[in-house]
């Protein structure tokens, strides 16, 4: 049985800071799936190394992003997409 996605959508113009987290909101499956192909959207898989790497689940075309960096995923990606992190 497949684990859950647990996913938070990022609104467009994102900022990662602790002000704008409180207004992230939570993201079903199926939300997912229907954005999937977007180029609008970019899905930063955060899950920890030994985690990811493990992982038999990936989504297709998501991009990598090491937690540890967190600080740098704004000034990574364009601020005119909607960003979707995830993990599991």
């Amino acid at each position: 049985m497949k684990k859950p996605l647990i996913v938070l959508a990022l609104l467009l113009g994102f900022a990662l800071t602790p002000a704008v987290a409180m207004d992230v909101g939570l993201m079903s499956v199926d939300q997912l799936k229907g954005m999937l192909g977007s180029d609008n959207l970019i899905v930063l898989d955060v899950r920890s190394g030994r985690d990811w790497n493990s992982s038999e689940f990936k989504i297709k075309g998501a991009i990598r992003a090491n937690p540890s960096e967190f600080s740098t995923w704004g000034n990574s990606h364009p601020k005119n997409k909607k960003i979707v992190l995830y993990c599991a």
